[in-house]
């Protein structure tokens, strides 16, 4: 009886080089800098945006296990917006790590105080958990005004608005 459902195992067993996905190897991997002015921005659009580019999803050797992300510096980050109402009732916890010790605030709270901090969530929320993450968000650059230190890296500038009309709003 073991003969007769005897399976050749070779077959499946074979790897062809020619089929295998090609990764990247640590010394292959180049990060390009970006820079990307949110001026009038959506915040959500402009998370994902960013996150993709730091993530490495728009090259063709992305690859999902090591960070062959870019570097992004945003400007401007203090003229963000939310669509709707979402300025004044959206709301962000965190825990102190006490019994009862969560806290609340709102986009309007924290713009006042830290504006890139919202930013920083927003994509931060759009990574995968874990070291990884940490490493890939070590990418992004948030200031305010339209003064950075990394020009001398000459990022290619890159215009939301023309990507998706609704990445920005207009008044």
């Amino acid at each position: 009886m073991q003969g007769k459902y005897k399976i050749d195992f070779e077959l499946f067993n074979s790897i062809n080089p020619r089929t295998m996905t090609k990764f990247v190897k640590k010394d292959q991997v180049t990060a390009s800098w970006y820079e990307i002015d949110a001026k009038n921005a959506v915040v959500g659009r402009l998370a994902t945006v960013v996150s993709n580019i730091i993530r490495g999803k728009n090259k063709t050797t992305y690859t999902p296990h090591m960070d062959d992300g870019d570097f992004v510096v945003v400007k401007n980050i203090e003229h963000v917006k939310f669509t709707g109402k979402k300025f004044q009732n959206k709301k962000y916890f965190r825990h102190t790590g006490y019994p009862g010790g969560i806290k609340e605030t709102t986009p309007l709270k924290m713009h006042s105080k830290k504006p890139e901090e919202i930013l920083k969530l927003a994509v931060k929320r759009m990574l995968p958990g874990g070291s990884l993450a940490k490493k890939q968000l070590s990418k992004l650059k948030i200031y305010s005004g339209t003064n950075h230190p990394h020009s001398a890296q000459n990022p290619k500038v890159i215009d939301i608005s023309k990507l998706n009309n609704k990445n920005i709003i207009r008044n």
